[in-house]
C-alpha cells in the first residue's frame, strides 16, 4: 500500500536511522542514562549517516530534506526510550536554524561544517532564571562597545548547556523607545564556550538524565559584532521562526515515546502470566492497550496532517500548539497505562517504560507550557 507521505526515499532513510539506532543507541541507553551522559563520539556517527545535516544548507555541510525526513528522525530516535539522548544528540536543531537563516557567510562558514561534521555541539540559549517562555522580557543584555558587544546575564534549562561549542544566545541590545524594552529590544548573538568571563553549571533533573543541561553564567564576556545574527533588535522575529519546527519535532517525539510504551506494554502483558493466564487474556488489560493504540493513531494522524500543511507553506500554529499539548497528553497517558501494566517491573529502573514515564513532564514544559500553547492557539484562532 502506497503511503500518501511517505516515498521509497523516505523509507529508506527510515531503515538506515533505524539500523544506527539499533545498532549505536539501543544496547547502550540504560547504561548512559545512568552515567547522565553519552559519548560524544555518537555526534560525529550521527553525521556519518546525514543525521545532523539533516534539512541545512548543503553549502555548509548540509543536505536537503523535508520536514517529513525530521520526523522520521525523531521518531527512530524515540524506539530506545531515552529522550535525553536524542534531545542532547540533537540541540543543534534548535540551536542552528537561527544561523543557518540569518547569520553572515563569514559567520556560517565558520561554524556550520565543524557541525554538521559531528565536531563541535550547537545550543540554543532562551530561557532565565526568572521567566521562561517570555521571550520578550529578558533580561541577559549585550551592550554595544567598538567591533564587540559586552554580554551580562545568566540562562537557565540549556541543552547541551556544559558542553556545547557553540551557543545560540538571545540577548537585549536595548536601544531607545518602549519597544526597546519588549520583543524590539531583542537580539541573538553566537557565543563561543571559550570566551572569558562565560561559565556553565550543570543542572540534576527528573528524567533525561543522559542529557546535558545547565545554567549558563555570562560575566562581561566580550562578543565580535560579527556574530551578530540578522540586525540588531531582530532577533525576536528570528526566535518565533523556529517555534513551528521544535514543537513539531516534539509532538513526533511524543507521539513516538507513547508507541513505545504500547508495543512495550503489548509485549509484556502477552508473557506475564497471572491467575493463570497471560495479562492480555484480562479484559481490563486489553481495554488499556486499545485506549493506547487509539490515541497513539489519532496524534500520528494528526501530526502526518500538519506537517503535509507546513510543506504545503501554510502557517498552522493554533493546530501545532494543540497537536503538542494533545502528543505530550498522550504520552502521559500511554506511559503511565505501561507502568500500570507492569506493574512492580514497571518501577525498576532500566525498563524503557519507566524511563519514559520520568520524561513525560519535560515535554509538557520544554518549548512552551500547556498553558502557554492554549493561550497561544485561542489567540491564533481570534478567541
Amino acid at each position: 500500500m502506497t503511503h500518501p507521505f511517505y516515498t521509497a526515499d523516505h523509507e529508506a532513510f527510515r531503515d538506515q536511522i533505524r539500523r544506527f539506532v539499533a545498532r549505536e543507541i539501543e544496547p547502550y541507553a540504560s547504561q548512559w542514562d545512568e552515567a547522565e551522559e553519552f559519548p560524544r563520539e555518537l555526534y560525529a556517527k550521527a553525521a556519518a549517516i546525514g543525521l545532523i545535516g539533516l534539512g541545512f544548507p548543503e553549502e555548509y555541510g548540509g543536505f536537503a530534506a523535508d520536514r517529513f525526513m525530521w520526523i522520521i528522525a525523531t521518531q527512530e530516535l524515540a524506539r530506545p526510550g531515552a529522550g535525553g539522548i536524542s534531545a542532547s544528540l540533537m540541540s543543534h536543531a534548535i540551536g542552528t536554524p537561527p544561523i543557518a537563516n540569518a547569520g553572515s557567510h563569514d559567520l556560517k562558514s565558520r561554524v556550520l561544517p565543524g557541525i554538521f561534521a559531528g565536531e563541535k555541539i550547537s545550543a540554543l540559549a532562551i530561557t532565565e532564571p526568572g521567566g521562561g517562555s517570555d521571550v520578550a522580557n529578558l533580561k541577559t543584555t549585550a551592550r554595544r562597545d567598538g567591533d564587540h558587544y559586552v554580554v551580562n546575564g545568566e540562562k537557565t534549562f540549556i541543552t547541551s548547556g556544559m558542553r556545547a561549542d557553540y551557543y545560540t544566545v538571545a540577548v537585549r541590545t536595548g536601544g531607545e523607545g518602549i519597544d526597546a524594552q519588549g520583543a524590539g529590544g531583542v537580539s541573538l548573538l553566537v557565543i563561543e564556550r571559550e570566551r572569558e568571563g562565560f561559565t556553565r553549571t550543570p543542572l540534576k533533573k527528573m528524567g533525561w538524565w543522559a542529557s546535558d543541561t545547565a545554567t549558563l553564567h555570562f560575566d562581561n564576556v566580550r562578543v565580535p559584532a560579527g556574530n551578530l545574527l540578522g540586525q540588531e533588535g531582530q532577533g525576536f522575529k528570528i526566535i518565533m521562526r523556529n517555534f513551528n519546527h521544535e514543537r513539531l519535532t516534539m509532538a513526533a517525539g511524543c507521539i513516538a515515546a507513547s508507541r513505545v510504551c504500547l508495543d512495550e506494554a503489548s509485549s509484556y502483558a502477552k508473557e506475564r502470566v497471572t491467575f493463570g493466564k497471560p495479562l492480555t487474556q484480562h479484559q481490563v488489560i486489553r481495554h488499556k492497550l486499545v485506549d493506547m493504540a487509539q490515541k497513539v493513531a489519532a496524534g500520528q494522524a494528526w501530526l502526518e496532517m500538519l506537517t503535509w500543511r507546513l510543506e504545503q507553506g501554510e502557517n498552522p500554529v493554533a493546530d501545532i500548539c494543540m497537536l503538542k499539548n494533545q502528543a505530550t497528553q498522550t504520552m502521559a497517558f500511554c506511559a503511565s497505562e505501561a507502568v500500570q501494566i507492569f506493574g512492580g517491573a514497571g518501577f525498576m529502573r532500566g525498563a524503557k517504560v519507566e524511563r519514559i514515564y520520568r520524561e513525560v513532564k519535560v515535554n509538557a514544559i520544554g518549548g512552551g507550557t500547556e498553558e502557554i500553547m492554549k493561550d497561544l492557539a485561542s489567540r491564533q484562532m481570534g478567541l
